[in-house]
């Protein structure tokens, strides 16, 4: 039996809101980040182009794509922590 669960943190900025991005299959749901952007399945299906999205990101000021939606006590680093293992 397979243990891959539904993906509900973003691959490249880590922020989880519980909406599912990726189903447990392997489907994108095609979901717009609120934090950075990324819409899931639309280059964020392999490492190098995660980590080239994340870095790009970053590198312009993590700013929120939906700067309302963004929280009070935000921090980068804790939202960070949540990107998963494989796609770090």
């Amino acid at each position: 039996m397979s243990d891959k669960r539904d993906e509900t943190a973003c691959r490249v900025c880590g922020v989880d809101d519980g909406e599912i991005l990726w189903g447990a299959q392997g489907f994108p749901l095609y979901v717009i980040c609120d934090c950075c952007g990324t819409e899931s399945g639309i280059g964020d299906d392999n490492l190098t182009q995660v980590r080239e999205l994340r870095g790009y990101w970053v590198g312009h000021g993590a700013s929120w794509a939906v700067p309302h939606r963004r929280p009070k006590d935000w921090d980068l680093l804790r939202q960070i922590q949540n990107i998963p293992e494989e796609w770090r």
